[in-house]
């Protein structure tokens, strides 16, 4: 039976990228509220988990989960003894390199980075933390922390994971995030986040689209409401409390071997029944126009206009003019990385919203003003033509 002693040594896990005098909060508190006070933290709210844009104030947003994760994580984590502020800024932090449209967003964002690599979204969250939040100057947080969010990979199900104990050459995050899977985390409360990723969101999941009624709860299969629940609380209880009960005798984070068939089963139903239902891929090919053409527009405006913000103003659209912003406020940490064309127009698209993609698609279009300027013409020619 493991006690989950065998760590890093603190100094290590506790080293910033700039040295940083320790205050009252203590050094992972200190992070979770660094990430709680930055931009991309708050347009999570406005970030798609799995339903697109959702009009019921019920369904999951991307905050919504990073919060779940960071219950389930801070919970297992005080069972184990292990340190539940360092999970919680882990669990905050861990998706603030997710573009717009979910998953679908990241897949059609890889898609039009695959010349460079592809796009995946945990490593590029080292970009948003260590160089993009406060204009190029990051929020400087912990080793173990940013190894939590690089690390944390929900798409992987293993029965147990068991950190790997290795001091990894984290630099800040490339533009892209491009790169491989592979990375396991340092610490046991990385671990923890990462096994609580999934546990967040499968049976959300499940409870949204039971929401939506693209499900029926005679859908679920037998094994999984025998043994995990229907519900999203009492699949949580049942993995959380099973996490709790086998790890330290497995000397890992794991499930057991009856809890985790019941999670595949429930992870290939939500596959089969959820994700790829017809729904996604008819509003995929949608999500791809928007992102692509958003993509090429700005692309050719920051060619044409680099950092010059005020020309920006000529295209007479607030998209322009909003990036143009951007460009300018961003201008010395680009130049100082020698920053390609591609990397800028990424990092823009990547921190939006799927309201703001919306209404930019829109802009393009059909500018506010240019919109303003119609209604005016209609109710002049309305009240001179009573």
């Amino acid at each position: 039976m493991t006690n989950f002693s065998r760590s890093l040594p603190e100094e290590d896990l506790k080293k910033r990228l700039h040295p940083r005098e320790e205050d009252i909060r203590g050094h992972y508190f200190r992070d979770t509220t660094a990430i709680i006070h930055s931009y991309p933290f708050r347009r999570l709210r406005h970030k798609t988990q799995v339903f697109f844009s959702p009009k019921n104030d019920h369904i999951c947003t991307r905050i919504e989960h990073v919060m779940h994760v960071a219950t389930v994580s801070a919970t297992i984590c005080r069972a184990l003894g292990l340190n539940g502020d360092l999970a919680w800024a882990i669990s905050l932090g861990h998706d603030l390199g997710h573009p717009p449209f979910g998953h679908e967003g990241e897949r059609i964002v890889s898609s039009l980075l695959k010349d460079r690599g592809g796009f995946i979204h945990e490593q590029y969250a080292l970009r948003v933390v260590d160089c993009l939040i406060n204009y190029g100057r990051g929020i400087n947080l912990t080793y173990a922390v940013r190894d939590g969010i690089a690390s944390h990979c929900g798409e992987r199900f293993e029965q147990v994971i068991k950190p790997d104990f290795s001091l990894k050459n984290l630099g800040p995050g490339d533009a892209g995030g491009a790169g491989v899977r592979d990375l396991y985390p340092s610490t046991w409360e990385g671990a923890v986040v990462r096994m609580s990723d999934k546990i967040a969101y499968l049976g959300r999941d499940m409870e949204d689209a039971l929401q939506l009624k693209l499900i029926r709860i005679s859908d679920v299969p037998e094994e999984v409401a025998k043994v995990l629940g229907t519900t999203n609380s009492d699949i949580i209880d049942t993995l959380v409390n099973d996490i709790i009960t086998r790890s330290p005798d497995l000397d890992a984070i794991g499930f057991s071997d009856r809890i985790f068939g019941a999670l595949l089963a429930l992870k290939t139903f939500n596959y089969r029944a959820i994700y790829r239902h017809e729904v996604f891929a008819s509003v995929s090919k949608f999500l791809f126009r928007i992102l692509s053409t958003l993509f090429s527009y700005l692309l050719e405006l920051f060619v044409k206009f680099r950092y010059d913000s005020p020309a920006y103003r000529s295209e007479g659209n607030l998209l322009a003019v909003r990036f143009g912003d951007f460009c300018g406020k961003m201008r010395a940490f680009y130049e100082s990385e020698a920053a390609e064309a591609e990397t800028v127009v990424l990092d823009y698209i990547a921190g939006m919203t799927d309201d703001y993609a919306l209404e930019s698609i829109r802009e393009i279009m059909i500018p506010s003003r240019f919109e303003l300027q119609l209604n005016d013409i209609f109710l002049k020619s309305a009240a001179e033509n009573p």
